[in-house]
């Protein structure tokens, strides 16, 4: 859930205000204790179309929350987030687990270019950049994805003061791509979706059918 903020949506503007935000809490979107937050969470990782992946590219991490679900399930995640106070509290949230790497990124200027991955999870972020920055992190994500790529977007639908897209035009965005539509859930307060370069069902994939 976002909450009101300044009306501005430049980068510097964005930085200080979500620097912030997390000077001010721990915790400012309640990721850790809203059953809304846990839930959706749980949605996003159980739609992953398959068990294990190799490498998990994580921009947007916050406070890594949702890491240790992708953990779980990935050899190793590159989490990121622009936020230096968000980082401090995502490496006590992932300091027992040595698959995940941090780092400070800036989307989509600063997109690990030449490293591959196999998953990338776009969770509540897509919808702080304006559509043509929205174009380029789709572009990336292109370029990034392995052959058997997995492709998340997950994002909050209602208006709000720090919004520079709606959610609806991101994830036209980022399924202009040409992967694969596997998953959409798509409730009042949010929607997920998961493209693929592999377009077989999950009981496909397993040979159910």
């Amino acid at each position: 859930m976002r909450t009101a903020g300044p009306p501005e949506a430049a980068p510097e503007s964005m930085r200080r205000y979500f620097d912030g935000l997390y000077a001010a809490a721990d915790d400012p979107y309640g990721t850790r204790d809203r059953w809304y937050e846990r839930r959706k969470r749980a949605l996003l990782v159980a739609s992953l179309p398959r068990q294990r992946f190799r490498r998990c590219y994580e921009p947007g991490c916050g406070t890594a929350e949702l890491t240790p679900g992708l953990a779980a399930r990935c050899d190793s995640v590159l989490a990121a987030d622009f936020s230096a106070h968000a980082l401090r509290a995502a490496r006590q949230r992932t300091a027992a687990l040595p698959q995940v790497r941090l780092a400070q990124h800036r989307l989509p200027e600063d997109w690990p270019v030449g490293e591959r991955f196999d998953l990338v999870v776009l969770s509540e972020v897509g919808y702080f950049l304006p559509a043509a920055q929205v174009q380029a992190l789709a572009r990336h994500c292109a370029d990034s994805l392995d052959a058997d790529g997995v492709l998340v977007a997950c994002d909050w639908l209602a208006p709000f003061a720090q919004r520079a897209c709606p959610t609806e035009e991101v994830h036209a965005l980022l399924g202009a791509i040409g992967l694969a539509p596997l998953v959409v859930h798509s409730e009042d307060d949010f929607c997920l979706r998961v493209w693929a370069r592999d377009a077989r069902s999950v009981a496909q994939r397993e040979g159910i059918r």
